[in-house]
Parts: structure tokens; C-alpha cells; sequence
């Protein structure tokens, strides 16, 4: 294998550092500093570089990497190589890891250049982060329990995680999601009868369909990215949700507040499924009452109970 070294720009194209098509990138012909090192801090480039034929080194500043340039890193390390992998990043400042697996860098730098879900709220919803360490000792909360499961398990998914739900009574109250890398995009697999605002037609046509295309499309889009976030970082997470969806079925609007813990699974392929369990905080019994055809004096009751 040759010594080498070449970039990759934020919308994945491989580049010499000093070529012309690098240069016209960049808006200046002539540079009298370090242009690569410029273009990484600052424009999204990734440095990919071979030390002695020993060890590859990828250099980057995570906060700017692109998907696309991360999808042309990884068809690099796919090819044969090193068996030494040196990750260069900046966060407040310079930092190293070293990895003697190209499957292993990868997947650390997937971490790395995640999107921060930041609990960001709209007019009409509202999140508000948890302790997840609040939560492992909350032992009347039953979210509690996939979170221990999901260690026991080292976060890998297999066929117990459906019949512990069962057994421990959060079936109906589980949503199964597929994340792969490449596609950027969360697919449902699974949707428990809890989530009757869905109704009961779209939870079976949905399966394998993009969370996104539920029948509130902006509620939709706005959970699709912690989903995505959870599944790149590899790390849970546990939200207090308040949200007002809307719902082509029924007039009026779903008015949900409950507590959420989304947890990362690795499975065989590259796929991570993200499991959702979710605890209802309080009932929305305008909306019960529309779907059921409850009386006036129902809901009356039903309030005062």
C-alpha cells in the first residue's frame, strides 16, 4: 500500500490536498496557511491519511462532517488496509482513539458526528430531558425494567426482548423502530395496541413505512430525529413529551403527555432498531370521549373520578 493522503469534502468527494479542484473548493488559489487543516475545522472535510503503511489516520472536526461525507469514509475502510486506525477530532480541543478494527472506527465515528437531538419545542410540542439515572431508581416506573434489560443485554436485540416486554406488561405501550446509517431515515417494525390514537388501520399499513408519514406529518418529522440521534449516539434517552397531534380520523386533536425512554439495540446487520416505551403522564379524555362517543356526562364523571 502507498503512503498517501486525501480529503473528502462534506458532500463526499475525494480530493488531493493540493490540486486545483481542492483549491477552487476552498476560494483561494494561493493559501499561505495550512488549507487542509482549514477546511477541516471549518468546512465539514474529513482527512484520510496513511502513516507508514502502518496506520491510518482520520482527521475531523465532528460538529461540521456531513452524512455524505461519512457514507465516502466508510466505503474506504470497507477496501483492505491497516490494521491500525488512529481517530484525530476536535472538540474543545484535540483528541485521539486509537482502534484496530475498520467496523469499530466507523462505528465511532458515527458516534462522534451524531446529530444532538436538543430539546427543542415548538408551539405545539414540548420536551423536557430526564435523569436516566432518576429513572433507574423509580422502582414503581416499569420503564425501569427494558432499561435494565437493555443493559443485561449489551444493547443488543434478540428475540427476548418482545417476550420480556410481555411478560413485564409494556407490550402494548412498545414501538420498534429501524435506523440504518446510510439510509438516514427511521422505519417502523413494530407499534403496540396501546397507541390507539394512531388507529387501528395505520399501525398495521405502517409497518416497514417512514415514521415521519404519520398522519400528523409534523408531529412525524419532529420525533424521527431524536430516533435518529439515539440510534447514531448509541446512548438512551428519557424525555417528559407534551404534544397536541393532530389526527385525520377525528376532529379533534390528541393532547399527549407522557414520559418516553428510547433505548439504542444493535442487531446482526447495520440496522439499530430503537425501542420506544412510554408511560402516560395524563389521559386526554376529550379525545377518548370523541373516538368512544362518550356523553357529556361520562366525561363529567370520568374527570371527577
Amino acid at each position: 500500500m502507498e503512503q498517501l493522503t486525501i480529503l473528502v469534502s462534506s458532500e463526499g468527494r475525494w480530493v488531493l490536498p493540493e490540486s486545483d479542484e481542492f483549491l477552487a473548493a476552498l476560494g483561494d488559489p494561493t493559501p499561505d496557511y495550512d488549507a487542509a487543516g482549514f477546511a477541516i475545522r471549518n468546512l465539514g472535510y474529513i482527512k484520510f491519511e496513511v502513516l507508514d503503511k502502518l496506520v491510518t489516520e482520520i482527521e475531523l472536526h465532528p460538529r461540521n462532517v456531513s452524512p455524505r461525507a461519512l457514507d465516502a469514509l466508510a466505503a474506504q475502510l470497507s477496501k483492505p488496509g491497516t490494521n491500525l486506525f488512529r481517530i484525530k477530532y476536535l472538540d474543545s480541543e484535540w483528541r485521539s482513539e486509537i482502534s484496530a478494527s475498520a467496523e469499530h472506527t466507523m462505528s465511532r465515528l458515527r458516534e462522534l458526528c451524531a446529530p444532538h437531538a436538543e430539546a427543542a419545542s415548538t408551539e405545539r410540542f414540548r420536551i423536557t430531558p430526564q435523569d436516566a439515572l432518576k429513572l433507574s431508581r423509580d422502582f414503581e416506573n416499569p420503564l425501569r425494567l427494558l432499561s435494565q434489560k437493555w443493559r443485561a443485554s449489551f444493547g443488543r436485540f434478540d428475540s427476548t426482548v418482545i417476550s420480556f416486554a410481555i411478560q413485564n406488561g409494556l407490550l402494548s405501550r412498545l414501538m420498534i423502530t429501524g435506523v440504518r446509517p446510510h439510509l438516514h431515515d427511521a422505519i417502523f417494525r413494530f407499534i403496540g395496541d396501546g397507541y390507539k390514537w394512531l388507529g387501528k388501520d395505520y399501525k398495521i399499513n405502517a409497518l416497514g413505512e417512514n415514521i415521519e408519514n404519520q398522519p400528523d406529518k409534523e408531529y412525524g418529522a419532529w420525533v424521527s430525529e431524536f430516533y435518529k440521534a439515539v440510534a447514531a449516539s448509541g446512548e438512551p434517552r428519557y424525555d417528559l413529551v407534551a404534544a397536541t397531534i393532530e389526527n385525520a380520523g377525528t376532529k379533534v386533536p390528541y393532547v399527549a403527555r407522557y414520559e418516553r425512554l428510547l433505548l439504542p439495540w444493535k442487531t446482526p446487520t447495520d440496522e439499530v432498531f430503537v425501542t420506544s416505551t412510554s408511560k402516560v403522564v395524563e389521559r386526554d379524555l376529550d379525545w377518548e370521549a370523541s373516538v368512544e362517543g362518550d356523553s357529556p356526562l361520562s366525561i363529567k364523571s370520568a374527570r371527577s373520578s
